[in-house]
């Protein structure tokens, strides 16, 4: 059974910065995929950043902006997403996905990816 379990959300200031983590138990030889996507209500999930086992990664420039660095340390099966020069329009939930074969994305251009965490919740004031 493959868990995914995020952390690290919480309330800052506009200019601050969090570190979310995602950890996903998961067989160790397996190839993987792990994104970080955020949800506002009424609005549909984007995704921001998505980090593959082969080294490869992909961020949704018209979110991060630079602002945002995806990592990983796979001793801990552990992804990391560095959110710098936080807006108030980053507040969200902040979900992370992950699936046990390489990054494919559909004709749409997205990732179904098959397990979810229960989200982390950033706020960011003015």
């Amino acid at each position: 059974q493959v868990q995914v379990v995020e952390s690290g959300g919480g309330s800052v200031q506009a200019g601050g910065s969090l570190r979310l983590s995602c950890t996903v138990s998961r067989p160790n030889s397996s190839p993987y995929c792990v994104g970080w996507f955020r949800q506002t209500p009424g609005k549909e999930r984007e995704e921001v950043a998505v980090i593959d086992s082969d080294g490869s990664w992909r961020y949704a420039d018209s979110v991060v902006e630079g602002r945002f660095t995806i990592s990983e340390d796979a001793a801990k099966n552990t992804v990391y997403l560095q959110m710098n020069s936080l807006e108030p329009e980053d507040t969200a939930m902040y979900y992370c996905g992950a699936g046990l074969e390489h990054c494919l994305y559909d004709e749409d251009d997205r990732l179904n990816l098959r397990y979810w965490g229960q989200g982390t919740l950033v706020i960011v004031s003015s």
